[in-house]
């Protein structure tokens, strides 16, 4: 029996590993980080996502980076996109043959196929 673990959204993490541990209610994390509680709720009840905002505002508050919870959205919202969608991608998209796929920048990131080659690309 294949038995998968659930997606882990960055509300549950923010209420296990920062809130519990620091006897920290929705209502005093959303007025000390000048957000609604009801953000806060829908958050840690897995029915909002970490934005941008949210993420620089949690990581300014906990000393930690945006980057990480950002990461942590991404990460879930991949997993639930893939277990709801990946048949159905497999099915209706091709296989481009013969293209390794547009060239990693220096920083690892895909440079877009229309950009011109710069000293930034790897290899250059």
């Amino acid at each position: 029996m294949n038995k998968t673990l659930s997606p882990i959204h960055p509300g549950e993490v923010l209420l296990e590993d920062f809130m519990k541990p620091l006897g920290l209610s929705q209502y005093r994390l959303a007025q000390d980080i000048g957000v609604s509680p009801i953000r806060i709720s829908q958050i840690v009840h897995g029915e909002r996502s970490i934005t941008v905002d949210t993420a620089m505002r949690l990581a300014r508050y906990f000393g930690t980076s945006a980057t990480v919870w950002l990461r942590l959205q991404v990460r879930y919202d991949l997993e639930v996109g893939e277990a709801k969608l990946s048949k159905r991608i497999q099915r209706e998209v091709k296989v481009l043959r013969g293209s390794p796929g547009p060239p990693l920048t220096k920083a690892g990131q895909q440079a877009h196929p229309a950009d011109p080659p710069s000293s930034r690309s790897v290899g250059a």
